[in-house]
């Protein structure tokens, strides 16, 4: 559909917006990432106990709990950006995301404050997981509101290739930590290098992000909903709140396998080096920022369908064996080949899901719905895959098990993905939108 705001908006300046949007994408994911490269190190600092098993698992855990705070952050900021604005509500959702950062980077350990120590990082987590549970969905919206007519699944991966460059730089920070610091020095203190280093940036990104327009879609609304609305809609809305959940699970399952679980996989569990596992995580993020954008552009070409219904399907059927194959003879070149065929899987499925997730929610409370749907599925699924992933191989034995857990969120997606795309579905949910003065064309052919 072709708005008349959307013919008059200067190229230069959209690049632009999508540059400071991306941007400030950036530090949310790369939070997340350092704390999930270094959660062995902050488990011994923040969770001391005599089984290492048992310290790295009550970290995994704290990594997880930022992600049960995503549900309420999509549920009480979506609704704040759903009714105030995508600029106000990108900015507050970096203030807050930068606040949990800092937190945790400057916090004495364990051994000088004692109980206070996990208590205040756990806070710390969840006040990261409160922003993030909206920062995705504000930054996909603004994005797929800035489009240019039949660029959108193009426009909107750029949210999700931010992060992967917090990825390659969390990883190439990771590298020269460990190749200049010995491992005591990286256990004592050098892991709280890279959270401070990302509280540097913050003073910038905020200034970047201060500087966005609000989006001419939205100020062209004439009604914007409050919060009670918003929410009344949403829980109105629940079928599809799961089908998104749903439809998400591929998305946040496989990205944290490949990146915030891969350096402990490749250390704790596959027995190589601290080098060679950041380094597959790097080229991983390589990867994934590459595959991104060229399956969003993609999805405007061929539609979102096919590419749901295809990578979705690979998701179920290869991951298992591909670990299996790993497994069978550790190594550097298979554990990068393993994860580059993640990645790959991550990154095509992902071009086309993001961007259709924005399309298939009510325009009214896009943001709120978005973050939402998006919440649930990295809170009850995404989020815990480095922990899940830890408790299956130490219960079963099986250091291939990560792939079954992937294999389980391949199939949900899947499912997802043929209901949403079904004609009934479809003719059901223009119904309920023209309730709510909110049809939007849905390009799944």
């Amino acid at each position: 559909m072709r708005y008349p705001f959307q013919a008059a908006s200067r190229p230069g300046s959209k690049i632009g917006a999508v540059v400071r949007v991306s941007l400030g994408n950036f530090l949310e994911m790369y939070d997340f990432m350092v704390f999930g490269y270094y959660a062995a190190a902050i488990g011994r600092a923040f969770f001391p106990t005599r089984n290492e098993y048992a310290s790295l698992m009550l970290a995994m855990m704290t990594f997880g709990t930022g992600y049960l705070m995503r549900p309420l952050g999509a549920v009480v900021l979506g609704a704040y950006i759903d009714h105030h604005g995508r600029r106000k509500g990108l900015l507050v959702t970096l203030s807050l995301m930068a606040l949990g950062t800092l937190s945790i980077g400057v916090m004495p350990g364990y051994e000088t404050i004692g109980l206070f120590a996990p208590l205040l990082v756990v806070a710390g987590r969840m006040l990261q997981g409160l922003s993030a549970g909206v920062e995705v969905g504000g930054a996909s919206v603004y994005l797929s509101e800035i489009a240019t007519p039949g660029r959108k699944g193009f426009f909107v991966s750029w949210q999700s290739a931010s992060q992967q460059v917090a990825v390659i730089f969390a990883a190439l920070i990771g590298l020269v930590l460990s190749s200049t610091l010995r491992p005591e020095q990286m256990a004592g203190w050098g892991w709280r290098v890279p959270l401070l280093i990302g509280s540097m940036l913050i003073p910038f990104l905020l200034l970047l992000r201060r500087s966005l327009t609000e989006t001419d879609e939205f100020k062209a609304r004439k009604h914007h909903p409050g919060s009670a609305e918003i929410w009344r809609t949403v829980l109105t809305n629940w079928r599809l709140m799961i089908l998104g959940m749903m439809l998400t699970t591929t998305t946040t399952v496989t990205f944290y396998l490949i990146t915030a679980y891969m350096p402990t996989y490749g250390s704790s569990v596959l027995h190589l080096s601290a080098t060679s596992s950041m380094l597959v995580t790097l080229f991983v993020g390589i990867s994934n920022f590459c595959w991104l954008p060229l399956m969003g552009a993609l999805s405007d070409r061929v539609g979102r369908r096919p590419l749901l219904l295809l990578f979705s399907t690979v998701a179920l059927v290869t991951p298992y064996p591909v670990l299996l194959w790993l497994v069978s003879d550790p190594s550097f070149s298979r554990l990068l080949a393993a994860a580059l065929w993640l990645s790959m899987i991550f990154g095509s499925y992902n071009g086309a899901m993001v961007v259709f997730l924005t399309e298939v929610m009510p325009a009214n409370v896009r943001v709120s719905g978005f973050s939402f749907a998006y919440s649930l599925a990295t809170a009850i699924f995404g989020g815990f895959t480095p922990a899940v992933s830890t408790w299956l191989i130490h219960e079963t034995g099986n250091a291939a098990m990560p792939g079954a857990w992937m294999a389980l969120a391949g199939l949900m997606s899947l499912t997802a993905t043929l209901i949403l795309t079904s004609r009934g579905f479809q003719h059901g949910a223009h119904k309920s939108r023209r309730t709510v003065d909110a049809v939007h064309e849905l390009p799944v052919r």
